[in-house]
């Protein structure tokens, strides 16, 4: 780049010669101008500190670098290399010193490159820089404030027109898988409720679930959103699933049906027990069960129902199934009672019992009897065809029961001995007279059978009168005193005289931890064996017109024709036979037909 050109201050057509500065350090130096050269033009004059070529003037004298102290009031013109002026500019002497002496080397001459005249007494017009600074201050802050001004309304218009184009949307997720944007939370509660409100109409009377669980709405808030309800229900329309709700009828583990809901089953439950509440409680359940139930079973005359339970355990269990997959509850009420059984049908074959075909086919003498009325007795033969169909139902309702009944207290006889009297003479002094007391029995029934009978406690409401006799003591051995003793020590009953099962049980059912067996009177053993009813069993024949019979012994220790006394041993307590459990069945007959032992029995 060439180095600008100093300008020449015009005059007249010529150029004025500036003043010679100063130079400190020079011999001679008196702080005046130096004269003015005489003669030839002394050269061109070199800037200040600037040594011409060689190191020497014209004259040939060596020159010294102008000194740094120098300070020349003049104006600069600078000429570009265009030519035109350049503006004045005023410097102090060390700053244009400064500046020109980058541009210039020590040694070097410039005369030729870089002519440079100091003007004497410029006249140019200087502007005062303060106020020019001043003003483009004011400029400046003016526009600062007037583009903040500009900004800040571009920006208060942006912000109110983004806030005016933002509200909310909400994402709606079926298990956390977008479906879709809707406008309003509500549009996805009324679509659920439309939902359900269809499923009631399609199966009404039944529970219905809408798998509505997985439904979740996400609000966000956006400049300009876009949602779409329509188009989001159309899609979670098919996301969804329905299934109704019903109760499960489990017995032992073991399910038998779903009902539509609890209080059907509850329905269905009462009305198999129904069948076998005794009347007195008949008014009491009346309220619950329903036109499924069938009519309540005879029950024993002036008892008092004190439990019913399922044997079997039952349980209800909420259960998720189709709507087309509940059980018909008049057909499960009737497979409840019945069971799952099929006809059965037995030929007698040679050598049969009833017993024994009762425990070949696991069932009971009982059941046999009830479903073949015909039968006489245990009697059966050869080729005839039995009925062996037993109905197991799949609940077995059991009822306990306080079954309160009013029995006759057999009068004793009061003997005078004679002994002028042959034995067996016997004379009337005074007739007796019977008692009543009343007797309570507990009653445990399964579907209606009795399986447990236990006396409770017993009132005497009128005592007997002792019918008053005499007899000759002329004595005849075996003949009885007339009045029976327990045949069993610290007996309880387990099943009193009467009917049971459909069929006369003829004595009373006895057991004791003491299993002796005692004559109950005086008599001769008529005899003695085993029948499969029976088992192993004793008949004392008193010789008074009475005779008892010892039933279901394991052992017997006495014999056909031996006189026994009251209180003797004659055997000890079994199973043996049609016998459930460990017991003495005890029978008092007279007149050719039995009686209830509780009439001749002393407490």
């Amino acid at each position: 780049m060439k180095q600008p050109q100093a300008a020449f201050s015009p005059a007249k057509g010529k150029a004025k010669a500036a003043k010679k500065p100063a130079v400190s350090g020079q011999k001679g130096n008196t702080g005046k101008a130096p004269a003015k050269a005489k003669g030839k033009a002394a050269g061109p004059i070199l800037a200040p500190g600037v040594k011409p070529a060689g190191g020497k003037d014209r004259s040939g004298r060596a020159t010294d670098a102008v000194a740094s102290s120098a300070k020349p009031a003049a104006s600069i013109r600078l000429k570009s290399e265009s030519g035109s002026p350049a503006m004045p500019k005023t410097e102090e002497p060390k700053a244009a010193e400064a500046a020109l002496q980058p541009t210039m080397a020590e040694n070097q001459p410039v005369a030729e490159h870089l002519p440079l005249q100091v003007a004497e007494k410029p006249k140019l017009m200087m502007l005062p820089l303060q106020p020019i600074s001043r003003r483009k201050r004011m400029l400046s802050a003016g526009l600062v404030a007037g583009t903040l001004l500009l900004v800040g309304a571009i920006t208060w218009g942006g912000h109110r027109y983004v806030q005016a184009n933002t509200y909310e949307v909400f994402h709606v997720y079926m298990n956390n898988q977008e479906v879709g944007i809707v406008s309003d939370p509500q549009v996805v509660d009324d679509f659920k409720l439309s939902e359900y409100r269809k499923l009631a109409e399609k199966y009404p009377g039944l529970q219905m679930v809408l798998n509505t669980e997985g439904i979740t709405v996400k609000a966000e808030k956006a400049f300009k959103p876009e949602s779409d309800d329509s188009g989001t229900l159309t899609k979670l329309t098919p996301l969804l699933s329905s299934h109704a709700v019903g109760v499960e009828l489990v017995v032992d583990g073991k399910s038998v049906g779903v009902l539509k809901d609890e209080k059907e089953a509850d329905q269905l439950l009462e009305s198999i027990k129904g069948d076998y509440i005794p009347a007195s409680e008949k008014a009491k359940t009346a309220s619950k069960v329903t036109t499924l139930a069938a009519p309540l079973a005879k029950a024993t005359a002036g008892s008092a129902l004190k439990k019913v339970e399922f044997v079997e355990k039952v349980e209800l269990k909420p259960v998720d199934v189709q709507p087309g997959s509940f059980s018909n509850a008049a057909t499960l009420l009737k497979t409840l009672k019945t069971g799952d059984v099929r006809p059965r049908t037995y030929k007698v074959a040679s050598g049969d019992t009833l017993s024994f075909i009762a425990q070949k086919f696991d069932i009971t003498t009982q059941d046999i009897q009830k479903k073949n009325p015909a039968l006489k007795g245990d009697f059966i033969k050869e080729g005839q065809e039995l009925n062996l169909t037993v109905l197991q139902p799949a609940l077995t309702v059991r009822t306990v029961e306080n079954a309160v009944e009013t029995e006759e207290i057999a009068y004793g006889t009061q003997v005078i001995r004679d002994p002028n009297l042959k034995e067996g003479i016997v004379k009337k002094i005074s007739a007796g007279k019977v008692g009543k007391k009343k007797v309570t029995f507990s009653l445990t029934k399964e579907n209606g059978e009795v399986v447990k009978e236990e006396l409770i406690k017993e009132e005497v409401l009128v005592k007997p009168v002792s019918e008053v006799i005499k007899r000759g003591t002329k004595v005849i051995l075996g003949e009885g005193t007339g009045n029976f003793a327990w045949p069993v020590i610290g007996a309880s009953l387990s099943s009193g005289f009467g009917y049971r099962w459909g069929k006369l049980h003829k004595g009373l059912d006895l057991v004791s931890s003491n299993r002796n067996i005692l004559a109950a009177d005086n008599g001769v053993v008529e005899s003695t064996g085993f029948r499969y009813d029976y088992g192993n069993y004793v008949l004392i024949n008193h010789k008074n017109g009475y005779k008892t019979m010892y039933g279901h012994m394991s052992k017997v220790n006495v014999s056909q024709g031996q006189i026994v006394e009251k209180g003797e041993k004659i055997g000890y307590m079994g199973s043996t036979g049609d016998s459930t459990g460990v017991h003495l069945h005890f029978e008092v007959i007279t007149g050719g037909g039995v009686q209830n032992p509780l009439k001749y029995l002393n407490w």
